[in-house]
């Protein structure tokens, strides 16, 4: 009897955990042994943060500060533009353009006709002046033979005093009347070889700003611009602070915009005083004359002006306020300092440094602005020099 009770016990419990309820079983301890673990990582992570709030320490980058030979370049930036760049207009009266014999970009040499103005007025008047200092001069001759003869004839008193006078007199007005005609035919002459504009010197026609049938007078504008010589400069602008660093003789290398070629020059003159609004001064590079140093285009050149020790930073390691460029510096106790500083140039891999840093500092490479003088900080070192 109880054999058979046993039994069907033992038959219950064998139907009721079967395989479906056992894997259902087993999950659910699982997702309780996860709980826990999830709950004690939980609690472990609330512990660390509340110890890291606690203590307020930020972690910044620093670089340590190095020296190292470095380039210091100066660069001008300007327009390319004929050195010697001479207006062309009209002397005189001026008048109507009658032909014009050149255009831009032709080759001139001194003396050589450009254009011509209207000459239909002057023509004819050095003709008539021609004529009549050839009159003038016949007159003149027949005077003096007169007054030859009357002294001839005077000492026989042929001829009274008073007549041989008045001869004289008639053969010194006709030779000053040769005199006037002749100054009178150079003058009109004078004008009618000002109405060929011509070259001053050998060089290179840049503009023309003139057509056939305009008028031309000399209050008006140059009627051609001239490249005496073909020779071209770069007319550039530096920083106030960059003058000093520059002398007439450096070497310079030109680039056009937009152009990978490399022009050489020497700087050739700089500037006698700043322009107060912008603080920039002038500076010109003579370069060899080539067909594609036209002028007015842009251009950039670089100036090595030396290779000293420097020490490098990254730009985002320098900041600025009212106050000046400075940086923040982390000291032995891992406080941070500001430290005034004085940028002397940019190159490809930060700043130099002219002033203010040794060369041993440890200095916050990223995020200084959100430090303040005096805070405590953990540093975490950096390449020098890395941006």
């Amino acid at each position: 009897m109880n054999d058979v009770g046993f039994d069907r016990n033992a038959l219950k419990v064998e139907t009721w955990l079967t395989a479906r309820r056992a894997i259902w079983l087993f999950a659910i301890v699982a997702a309780v042994i996860a709980a826990g673990l999830a709950l004690r990582l939980m609690q472990a992570h609330v512990a660390k943060s509340a110890l890291a709030n606690k203590s307020g320490i930020p972690t910044v980058s620093v670089t340590e500060v190095g020296v190292s030979a470095t380039p210091t370049t100066v660069n001008i930036i300007g327009t390319i533009g004929a050195r010697y760049d001479t207006p062309i207009g009209v002397e005189g009266e001026g008048g109507r353009v009658a032909a014009i014999h050149v255009e831009a970009g032709d080759h001139v040499k001194r003396g050589q006709v450009l254009a011509r103005l209207d000459v239909s007025v002057l023509e004819p008047q050095v003709a008539n002046l021609e004529a009549a200092l050839e009159l003038a001069r016949a007159e003149a001759d027949l005077a003096a033979a007169e007054y030859r003869r009357a002294v001839a004839v005077g000492a026989s008193g042929a001829l009274s005093a008073e007549e041989t006078e008045r001869r004289r007199s008639n053969s010194v007005t006709a030779a000053a009347k040769v005199k006037v005609a002749a100054a009178q035919l150079v003058e009109v002459q004078a004008r009618l070889a000002r109405t060929e504009v011509r070259a001053p010197a050998d060089g290179l026609i840049l503009t023309r700003n003139v057509e056939v049938g305009q008028m031309a007078s000399p209050g008006g504008g140059a009627l051609f611009r001239l490249a005496e010589g073909e020779e071209v400069e770069l007319r550039g602008q530096v920083a106030e602070q960059d003058l000093p660093l520059l002398q007439v003789g450096q070497p310079v290398q030109v680039r056009l915009t937009g152009a990978s070629r490399v022009y050489p020059g020497r700087v050739r003159l700089l500037g006698a005083v700043i322009d107060p609004q912008t603080r920039l001064g002038l500076v010109r590079v003579s370069l060899e004359p080539d067909p594609n140093l036209r002028p007015g285009a842009f251009a950039r050149a670089e100036v090595t002006v030396s290779n000293a020790e420097r020490i490098v930073l990254p730009q985002t390691a320098v900041l600025s306020d009212e106050k000046g460029s400075y940086v923040l510096i982390v000291d032995a106790q891992n406080k941070v300092q500001r430290r005034p500083v004085h940028v002397s140039g940019i190159i490809a891999n930060g700043v130099t440094i002219a002033d203010g840093l040794s060369g041993k500092e440890r200095v916050v490479a990223t995020a200084g602005a959100f430090l303040q003088e005096g805070e405590m900080v953990n540093p975490v070192n950096k390449t020098a020099g890395s941006s």
